[in-house]
Formats: structure tokens, C-alpha cells, sequence
């Protein structure tokens, strides 16, 4: 989302670009407005629910963008494999985590982390943005052979895992815990696909 995006969406994509480094607080109205090049007045308009308005169209927009590069990772990898899938959604954050640890993180998780700021309405776009983006890594592990009893569970637990692991690897500024869940978690979740498939 860029500049040839009008002022509202550029500030519904700064927003969640600020939550990642720093999570509802750090998407204040006058960071949004300055990282977006909107007019200050843009805000009322756009936004009369306000910040938590803001901060939910964030959730919801970083819920979809997830979702929707499920299918450009599996449009990369030679030979679809479950493995392969999760090793590429990893491989999005060990690469921004070298380049810019302070701001890799994921805004939907940094919603419902920082309750303190958050109101129900975020939690609950936080909900239905992991259930999206689960959602769409279910369909991916499907078309890859996974029974679709086993692909919602399994989806549940690569994109918890890939949660987990970034945390740890942004307390730690090293991918350690994000090269270690692909190494670990591969091999499970590749059993899932039965053998002919």
C-alpha cells in the first residue's frame, strides 16, 4: 500500500506498520497522519469511531495481507510441501528481523497483546483476522494432501508457533526461536500429508 493509495488507506497501513514495532501505543493519531502524508483534518473524517476505528481497520488489513500471501509463499516454492509453506512464512520475519528488528512484528498480535490500549471491538478484529489468515493456511495445507480434519489444527499450530517464536526472537533480537521452529515443526507437519499423495 502506497502512495498511489488515497490518504485513508495509507493511514490504515501506517497504523499497522506502527503496531508492529510498538504495538497500539505506537500508532498514535499524529504518528499515523505524519507517516501517511495525510491532511491532519483526514482523521475525523475517515475515522469517526477514532483511534480504536484506526486501529481495527489495521487489525483487519493486516488479517487479510497475511491470507493473502499464503498463496504467493505456495506460488514460490518449487514442490509445495507443508514444510516448505511454513519455512516461507518464517522466512518473511528471519529476513525482516535482520533488517529492521525493531519494527518486525506482527500488529495483529501487538492488538491483542497490548490490551491496555485495545477495546473489545479489537480483540475482537484480532480474532477474525488470525481466522482469515488460519483459514487460508488450511486451504494451502488441503491442496497439499493434509486431510482437512487435520488442516485447520495444524494451521492453528504453525501460525501460533510462528507467533510464539517471533516474540522470543525480537526479545532476543536473533531469529534463533524462528530457524529453530521451521527445523522442529517441518518434520510434523509434513507427516500430515499421507504417503501417495
Amino acid at each position: 500500500m502506497g502512495s498511489e493509495r488515497g490518504p485513508r488507506e495509507r493511514m490504515v497501513f501506517s497504523a499497522a506498520q506502527l503496531m508492529r514495532g510498538g504495538g497500539v501505543a505506537a500508532a498514535g493519531m499524529r504518528d499515523v497522519v505524519a507517516r501517511a502524508q495525510a491532511p491532519r483534518g483526514s482523521l475525523q473524517h475517515y475515522f469517526p469511531g477514532g483511534k480504536e476505528q484506526l486501529v481495527n481497520e489495521a487489525v483487519e488489513w493486516s488479517g487479510d495481507y497475511a491470507a493473502r500471501r499464503v498463496a504467493r509463499f505456495v506460488a514460490g516454492l518449487a514442490k509445495p510441501s507443508p514444510s516448505g509453506l511454513f519455512a516461507a512464512m518464517v522466512r518473511q520475519w528471519t529476513d525482516e528481523l535482520e533488517s529492521a528488528p525493531a519494527a518486525t512484528g506482527c500488529p495483529v498480535a501487538a492488538a491483542v497483546v497490548d490490551r491496555g490500549g485495545s477495546a473489545e471491538s479489537t480483540r475482537v478484529a484480532a480474532a477474525a483476522a488470525f481466522d482469515r489468515w488460519t483459514r487460508s493456511v488450511a486451504g494451502a495445507l488441503t491442496d497439499m494432501g493434509v486431510p482437512a480434519g487435520r488442516a485447520g489444527p495444524l494451521a492453528t499450530l504453525m501460525i501460533g508457533t510462528l507467533e510464539g517464536a517471533l516474540l522470543i526472537a525480537r526479545a532476543e533480537r536473533d531469529p534463533r526461536a524462528l530457524t529453530a521452529a521451521v527445523a522442529e515443526l517441518g518434520p510434523l507437519l509434513d507427516a500430515a500429508v499421507p504417503e501417495g499423495t
